[in-house]
This record gives structure tokens, sequence and C-alpha cells, in this order.
């Protein structure tokens, strides 16, 4: 049986920290699934199909990961493509809150969904897509925060 995992999340931009996080992953779960997010709460800087595009090339060649874009509820996604495991990063305790909610109110909805936190590796501790992107619009330096294609495109939007 194969084993997949979902990792959901708006990416706008994806980091070097979910990239990790991705290859990490990729030791205990056969395919991981990044889901991008429309975001319904916050106006992105970059488009859906651009972030899907982003994060393909950034795993171009592997096969282990695929890329979609999705408006629904997560569990919604997982129970159609029957997948049981939903992948989150944690940074510090207020992400774990915050990640205990998401997976007690999703097991509700489909018990079946577990949720595989890993904790985000000590280099990237403090990096979040939000603050790469304030980071720059003030003139500040990100290429080592994020894949070298995404900061190009982020120069362009920001700068």
């Amino acid at each position: 049986m194969e084993r997949k995992a979902i990792y959901p999340g708006t990416f706008d931009p994806i980091t070097n920290g979910h990239v990790d996080l991705v290859k990490r992953a990729l030791t205990v779960f056969d395919e991981v699934v990044i889901l991008v997010a429309h975001s319904g709460k916050k106006t992105p800087l970059l488009e859906a199909d651009t972030r899907k595009k982003l994060i393909e090339q950034c795993f171009e060649g592997d096969k282990r990961v695929r890329v979609e874009v999705y408006s629904g509820l997560l569990v919604q996604y997982a129970r159609k493509n029957n997948i049981k495991v939903v992948l989150r990063g944690l940074r510090a305790v207020s992400d774990f809150e915050y990640e205990f909610q998401m997976s007690t109110m999703n097991r509700r909805m489909y018990p079946e969904l577990q949720t595989f936190l890993l904790m985000a590796s000590e280099k990237y501790f403090f990096v979040n897509s939000t603050l790469v992107k304030e980071v720059l619009s003030h003139g500040g330096e990100v290429s080592e925060l994020v894949p070298k294609h995404v900061d190009a495109i982020l120069r362009e939007k920001l700068c």
C-alpha cells in the first residue's frame, strides 16, 4: 500500500522551509501531494497557478511530489483521493496550538484522517511566507530563504 500525505498551504510564496519539510517527509511517505489553497482570507501576492508552477519547479523530476490547486475543504479532497494523512510543519508552540485545533476539526469530519507533524529544521524555524514578503518589500535580502527562481519572481513583484 502506498503511503501518501497531503501538504496543504497557500505557499505565497513557497520557502526553503517548505521545500525542506517535503524532502524530509519523503523519507516517510511514498508520495506528497502539495495542495495549493486559494486563500479566502488573504489577498495573495501570487496567483494560485503561479504558486503551483513555482512549487513544481522546486521538485522537477521527482515523481513522488504532485502539486494541485484546490479551493474546497481539505477533508473533502482527502476523502475523494483516499488520502489519510495531512502533513504539517511546526516552528513554534503557537503552530502546535493552531494545528491541534485544525487536526481535531478535520478528524470530526473525516475520522480516518491523521495529522503528521514534522518539526521545522532549525535553520528555518523563523521563516514564513509573510515574513519573506515583508522583508523583501522593504529592500531586505531573502535569497537564502526561498529557492532562486522564487526570489527572482518576488523581486519582479515587490521591488
